[in-house]
């Protein structure tokens, strides 16, 4: 008798416990405990980046392209020679979906050329990020790093199609047309260019300071922007690099081109390298198809 007495208190205890937790359901119990306040909905994840793949950097660029960036190559008469100079050098790569580039080297007769291509896939690992914010994020540290003077003239606007003697094309207001742009540059500037555009500016007389200085591009990929440093190391040749840096959804493109004078006191010319550097970054954007 108390065997029988004791099992149905038992029953009553776990259907009351049972009822409990019925009863906390639907009082508004939700389905994700990442996302209180909203029943049933479970988070959603961010959007994938457009890009799931990187294209053959060392294939990716023409020899056309090479021949005007590394003038050296039609100077080499071995033909396995020049084969292996447009062919360029892969860098290491553990993960060719994610990260890929190439770099060349030719000297000529008047200086030597070097060209890097970088190609980066950004992905998040976090499903409230998409792969797009991501690689947005990791370009605004770039462009950090780069240390763009102030003022960045942007690239288009009202300043940039406004008449020479509008005070709207005064600089650090508006825009000079882009080296290598195609346009004609307005009045000469009287700001002061930065310590990497005051060489550029001796030896392209045309171009005004803020013609070549560093700045960011609104005309390539999502956002962009070109560097431009003279360097030299005691009595050798000037060295300028120019960076042309892109991103386009969730893949980043960074160009690096160099060329350092076979001749003292000769400095390579700043316009016309980012006039290269920005057609051969123009080329990569439409490769990828963004």
């Amino acid at each position: 008798m108390q065997r029988k007495a004791y099992v149905p208190g038992v029953a009553a205890l776990l259907a009351a416990l049972l009822a409990g937790c019925t009863g906390g359901s639907d009082g508004g119990a939700t389905a994700d405990d990442s996302n209180p306040g909203q029943p049933g909905v479970a988070t959603e994840a961010a959007e994938p980046g457009k890009y799931r793949t990187l294209p053959e950097p060392c294939t990716v660029v023409g020899h056309k392209t090479l021949d005007s960036l590394l003038p050296g190559i039609e100077e080499i008469t071995d033909e396995e020679q020049r084969e292996k100079a447009y062919a360029g050098e892969p860098t290491l790569a553990y993960d060719t979906d994610r990260k890929v580039g190439c770099r060349w080297k030719v000297e000529s007769a008047e200086a030597t050329d070097h060209l890097f291509v970088d190609f980066e896939r950004v992905v998040s690992y976090d499903n409230s990020v998409s792969d797009d914010s991501e690689a947005e994020q990791l370009f605004a540290q770039q462009v950090e790093a780069a240390d763009l003077p102030e003022p960045v003239v942007s690239e288009s606007g009202s300043g940039a199609d406004s008449p020479s003697g509008s005070p709207s094309a005064s600089p650090g207001e508006s825009g000079e047309p882009a080296a290598g742009a195609g346009g004609t540059p307005s009045s000469p500037s009287s700001a002061p260019a930065s310590s990497s555009s005051s060489s550029s500016s001796t030896a392209s007389p045309d171009a005004t300071p803020t013609d070549v200085q560093p700045r960011l591009l609104d005309d390539l990929g999502d956002e962009a922007f070109v560097d431009d440093a003279l360097s030299s190391s005691g009595s050798t040749a000037k060295r300028r690099t120019v960076t042309v840096a892109f991103r386009t959804s969730n893949v980043m493109v960074t160009i690096e081109y160099a060329e350092q004078s076979a001749t003292l006191g000769v400095v390579p010319d700043s316009e016309e390298m980012q006039d290269m550097a920005r057609k051969l970054a123009s080329q990569l954007a439409d490769s990828l198809g963004g």
